[in-house]
């Protein structure tokens, strides 16, 4: 065992700094010191050890056990966010580091060991002569994946969850639209093929020219060998992620956690922002546990995903610690609504006893060259066209990222450019209030039957500014006998100010965000001859924007 080195002698020089972090966090002070045992092997039945620091408080009434397990090492941020913050105030906390990362054992493969490995960490936690009869687990991203991976077989002693824009079906968040999420997925294989570099200089620049490289590789088929040599070597999986497209081929089996979802009872607080790419995975949880009457709590920000380590921090961990203060041990911890949300456009917070708060009515804009308009055009004959060309693709403009330029952003450029449609409406005359997943309808038409759609729903402001609001993407083959194309958009609770206009935008695609369609029917690891596509909306009644909107 590694020797044990105390956090505590820094108190007496710290505590006013701590204690000035706390006020401003909003979290209760800190109850006691704590020391921290490094690099605690935990063996697994395989034989291969993990390695995870103990953080243990200095008391004799802890408040419980948490198990964080994560694949980005075990200091800054992490040891902040999740060990030194819970131990401070009565947690015993093991931060420890998944398979094959900062010096445990074995080798990385996102994140199919996950179960196994949590799995036998708890049975290790169950013999530790400190453990308190129960725990619970937290973290965010990977580290809420790994949450739902142990809940795959729910262990009996495990009392509560709080997970963070976690994944549990990683085959559906990087395929699930038809399209690789390239800049999300091969972005993340290249940070974590770096994130051991030992020098901080190297490590900083690579992390500041990372996005350019990526992007360049993207664009750059065949997707698996620009990959590759973007890599270096390094993500294994990487090529294996994108020569299976199909997120029902048992290849993904191994990626997928639903047994917590459709087995366990234990109470889980979930937290999502708009503008994470996990949104739609966090929404899909907690439907599943409220509908089988599982303890669910759900907290909906105005969030990207690196803002949880950021912005968003002080309010998750207060609603984290008041979670794990309710269901470890005897704190009582504070009552919450089921459903805490954020309305954008000026709503800001609401509680609900459920999620969609209110019921809601399709508010329905027909796309027209008028732009978007209540009544339906009169014209049976109207159409509009645009050219998408994978040698010059669309660009993402803001969005659901794992990237610096992820949320809210200006994309007027976007409207203006000549493979984008643009539809905007006149000003509203009232409020209008949108509670859901907005969908758009397209008679749609291609001259190419390999195509993507990219919607999108924007505000334009009264100075004609416009802001995107929520994205919806799809992969398709066109036939003549489906004229019309269904998408559903990202849920939202959103609130169009009077006076502001909607907007849609149409295009053929969003890059780097989706790996582009090449437009010749190849795969995407492997295929590098490309076509352009002419797409046709046509304008007559059928192509349409349905707003689920209900009251303030």
């Amino acid at each position: 065992m590694s020797p044990i080195s105390s956090d505590s002698s820094t108190l007496t020089v710290r505590g006013h700094a701590r204690g000035l972090v706390a006020r401003l966090l909003g979290v209760p002070a800190r109850t006691t010191a704590y020391q921290v045992e490094r690099r605690v092997p935990v063996p697994m039945r395989d034989g291969v050890e993990l390695l995870a620091d103990h953080y243990a408080p200095d008391t004799a009434t802890p408040a419980g056990t948490l198990l964080v397990r994560g694949p980005y090492g075990r200091a800054f941020p992490f040891s902040n966010l999740y060990a030194k913050t819970y131990a401070a105030r009565g947690y015993h906390v093991i931060l420890q580091s998944v398979r094959g990362t900062f010096g445990s054992g074995g080798e990385f493969e996102p994140p199919v060991n996950e179960a196994a490995d949590g799995a036998d960490t708890a049975a290790w936690l169950r013999e530790q002569p400190w453990y308190t009869g129960s725990f619970g687990t937290v973290g965010l991203s990977y580290l809420g994946q790994t949450q739902w991976a142990l809940l795959e077989d729910p262990p009996a002693d495990m009392a509560a969850a709080v997970v963070v824009v976690g994944v549990h079906n990683f085959a559906a968040s990087s395929w699930g639209t038809g399209a690789f999420a390239a800049n999300d997925f091969l972005g993340w294989s290249n940070m974590i093929s770096h994130q051991e570099e030992p020098n901080r200089v190297r490590l900083l620049l690579s992390h500041l020219r990372a996005g350019r490289k990526v992007a360049r590789a993207i664009g750059r088929p065949p997707l698996a060998a620009s990959g590759r040599t973007l890599l270096a070597g390094g993500a294994p999986w990487w090529e294996k992620w994108i020569e299976h497209p199909d997120i029902d081929d048992p290849f993904w089996d191994r990626y997928k956690f639903y047994g917590g979802l459709d087995r366990a009872t234990v109470p889980v607080l979930l937290v999502g922002g708009w503008q994470d790419l996990f949104l739609e995975q966090t929404i899909e949880q907690y439907h599943r546990l409220h509908d089988r009457g599982v303890e669910v709590a759900l907290t909906l920000g105005p969030w990207t995903h690196t803002h949880m380590t950021g912005r968003a921090a002080g309010q998750v961990l207060r609603e984290s610690l008041d979670w794990l203060g309710r269901h470890l041990g005897d704190a009582a911890g504070a009552e919450r609504a089921p459903v805490r949300y954020f309305v954008t456009g000026g709503g800001g917070w609401r509680e609900a006893a459920q999620w969609p708060p209110v019921p809601t009515r399709d508010r329905v804009l027909h796309l027209g060259f008028a732009g978007l308009t209540d009544e339906a055009p009169e014209s049976t004959s109207g159409a509009r066209s645009f050219t998408f060309d994978p040698r010059r693709p669309t660009p993402t403009v803001g969005g659901r990222l794992l990237a610096p330029g992820a949320g809210r952003r200006r994309d007027d450029k976007l409207a203006t450019r000549p493979d984008v449609l643009s539809f905007t409406s006149a000003p509203l005359g009232a409020d209008l209030h949108v509670y859901g997943a907005p969908v758009i309808e397209l008679e749609h038409e291609s001259d190419n039957p390999h195509v993507d759609l990219f919607v999108r729903v924007s505000e334009v402001d009264r100075k004609g500014r416009s802001r995107n609001i929520s994205d919806g993407y799809r992969r398709l083959v066109r036939t003549a006998d489906d004229p019309v194309v269904r998408i559903e958009l990202d849920e939202i609770a959103h609130r169009f100010a009077a006076g502001t206009r909607v907007r849609v935008l149409v295009a053929g695609g969003s890059f780097p965000r989706y790996a582009p369609n090449l437009g010749t029917g190849e795969d995407a690891a492997h295929g590098a001859r490309t076509a352009p596509a002419t797409h046709t909306v046509y304008l007559r009644g059928a192509s349409r924007l349905l707003l689920p909107a209900g009251p303030a």
